[in-house]
C-alpha cells in the first residue's frame, strides 16, 4: 500500500476514534514511514521546518488578543451594534451577526467568536424570549464570521503550508465574508418579522453618541488591525502583535475589565490553543513529505483527469470531498492534510493558490456548524441548553445560504483575487 495512503487512511481512521489530531497525524506519519523504510530523522528535521516560519507567530498574537478581547471589550461591540439597531425586531440576533464580525477582525476564530460573542448573546436573547433554539443557531452560524473577516487562524496555515502571502489571503477573504455577513443579517431581519420576535425601544441620538463614547476604544480595534494590513502599514504577523499589545493596554487601563492577576492565566489559556495547532502544522511537514515522495498527490491527478477534463466539475468534486471533510474533521487538520495532496491538481487546472485557499476555508467553515464534528454548533447548542435536532433545523436556511456563498466563491474566481491585486 502506498505510504501516503497510509498517512491519510490512519489520519481519518485515528481522528475517528477520538485520538486528538496531532497524535493521530503522528502516529500515521510514523507508521507510514516504517512500512516504506524511511528514516525517523526526517520527522524532527521536517517540524523544525514547518514552524521555523515568522508568519506563524501571527497564531499565538491572535489567539491571545481573542483571549483579552473576551473579558470586556466584546460586550463594548454589542453595546454600539444593540444601539444603533435594538428597536428592530430581532435586534439581539442581527446584534450576535455584527458582534461576531466585528470579533472575528481580530481573532480569527470561530470557537473564540462563538464563546465571547455567544455567550453573551444566547443567554441575552432566551431571557427576551427568543427559542432557545434558533439563539443557539444564530450564535453558532455567525460564528463562522470570526475566520471568514480577516484575520483568520485557517489562512495562517494554509499560507504557511503552500507559501502564499498570508496579507493576500487576508485580503481574498473580504469580499465573501462581507456577503455572508449580509447574507444572514437579511435573514435574521426575516425571520425577527416573521416571528414577531422582541425588539427594544429605539435609542436617542444623544443615547447613541454616549454609547459609542463608551465603546469608542473597542471599535478602533478592528479598524486599526484591518487598515494597517490593507494599507501596507504592518505585515499580519506586526499586525497580530499590535492587536495584543492595544487589547491590553485598552482591557487595563481604558475599560480595567482585566487585571495583572489575570495575565497569567491568559497567557497559559492562549499558549495550550496555539501549541496544539503549531504540532499539528509542524507534523504537516513530516507527513506532507510521506504523501509526495510517495507520489499520491500525482496518482489523485491522474484520478481527476481521467474522470473530467471540467474545471467547473472538478471543483464541484472538490466542494463535494471538501463539506464531507469538514463533517469529520477539525478545519487546520483537513487543511494540513488535503493540501499537499491537492495542490498539483489545482496547479494542473491552473486554479490561483488564494482562490483554492478560499474555496477549502468556506467548506471547511460550513463544516464548523454541521455534525458530528461540528464544534460551533455543538457550543452554541450547549449554551443554549436546546436540542440538537431542533438547532440543525433551525440552522439549515443559514447554511443554505453559506452554500449560496460557497459557489459564489468557487465559480466567480473574481470575488476572492480582485481585491489583492489591486490591495497588494
Amino acid at each position: 500500500m502506498s505510504a501516503g495512503l497510509v498517512v491519510v487512511g490512519g489520519l481519518i481512521f485515528l481522528s475517528i476514534l477520538g485520538i486528538p489530531i496531532f497524535l493521530s497525524l503522528g502516529i500515521a506519519t510514523v507508521i507510514a514511514m516504517t512500512m516504506s523504510g524511511m528514516p525517523f530523522v526526517v520527522i524532527p528535521q521536517k517540524m523544525f521546518a514547518g514552524i521555523n516560519s515568522i508568519s506563524l507567530l501571527a497564531i499565538p498574537f491572535f489567539m491571545l488578543a481573542g483571549n483579552i478581547m473576551a473579558r470586556g471589550i466584546t460586550m463594548k461591540l454589542i453595546d454600539v451594534s444593540n444601539a444603533f439597531i435594538g428597536w428592530i425586531k430581532g435586534s439581539l440576533a442581527v446584534v450576535t451577526v455584527l458582534a461576531s464580525a466585528l470579533f472575528g477582525a481580530i481573532s480569527g476564530s470561530a470557537t473564540a467568536t462563538v464563546s465571547a460573542v455567544g455567550g453573551t448573546t444566547i443567554p441575552a436573547m432566551k431571557k427576551e424570549g427568543y427559542p432557545d433554539y434558533f439563539a443557539g443557531a444564530i450564535a453558532s452560524m455567525a460564528a463562522i464570521l470570526g475566520p471568514m473577516i480577516p484575520p483568520s487562524i485557517t489562512l495562517i496555515v494554509y499560507g504557511s503550508i503552500t507559501e502564499t502571502s498570508i496579507s493576500k489571503l487576508f485580503i481574498a477573504s473580504v469580499i465573501p465574508g462581507l456577503i455572508l455577513c449580509c447574507g444572514l443579517l437579511a435573514y435574521t431581519l426575516f425571520y425577527g418579522k416573521k416571528m414577531d420576535l422582541p425588539s427594544k425601544p429605539k435609542k436617542s441620538g444623544k443615547e447613541i453618541l454616549l454609547t459609542i463614547k463608551s465603546s469608542i476604544w473597542a471599535l478602533c480595534m478592528p479598524i486599526l488591525i484591518l487598515g494597517g494590513i490593507f494599507g501596507g502599514i504592518f505585515t499580519a504577523t506586526e499586525a497580530s502583535a499590535v492587536a495584543v499589545a492595544y487589547a491590553f493596554f485598552v482591557s487595563l487601563f481604558i475599560y480595567k475589565d482585566l487585571t495583572i492577576k489575570e495575565v497569567p492565566r491568559i497567557l497559559v489559556e492562549a499558549a495550550i490553543s496555539t501549541a496544539a495547532i503549531l504540532m499539528l502544522v509542524g507534523l504537516s511537514k513530516s507527513s506532507s513529505y510521506v504523501i509526495v515522495t510517495s507520489r499520491l498527490p500525482q496518482a489523485v491527478l491522474g484520478a481527476f483527469q481521467e474522470f473530467t477534463s471540467s474545471p467547473i466539475v472538478m471543483l464541484m468534486l472538490i466542494n463535494i470531498m471538501f463539506l464531507l471533510i469538514g463533517m469529520l474533521m477539525e478545519a487546520n487538520a483537513a487543511i494540513v492534510m488535503m493540501t499537499p495532496l491537492l495542490m498539483p491538481l489545482m496547479n494542473a487546472f491552473h486554479i490561483d493558490p488564494i482562490h483554492f485557499g478560499l474555496i477549502m476555508s468556506v467548506n471547511l467553515y460550513i463544516g464548523l456548524v454541521t455534525p458530528p464534528v461540528g464544534i460551533c454548533i455543538l457550543l452554541g447548542n450547549q449554551m443554549a441548553g436546546a436540542k440538537l435536532e431542533r438547532t440543525l433545523r433551525a440552522a439549515m436556511p443559514m447554511i443554505l445560504i453559506a452554500l449560496i456563498v460557497l459557489l459564489l466563491v468557487t465559480y466567480v474566481p473574481g470575488l476572492t483575487t480582485w481585491l489583492p491585486s489591486i490591495l497588494t
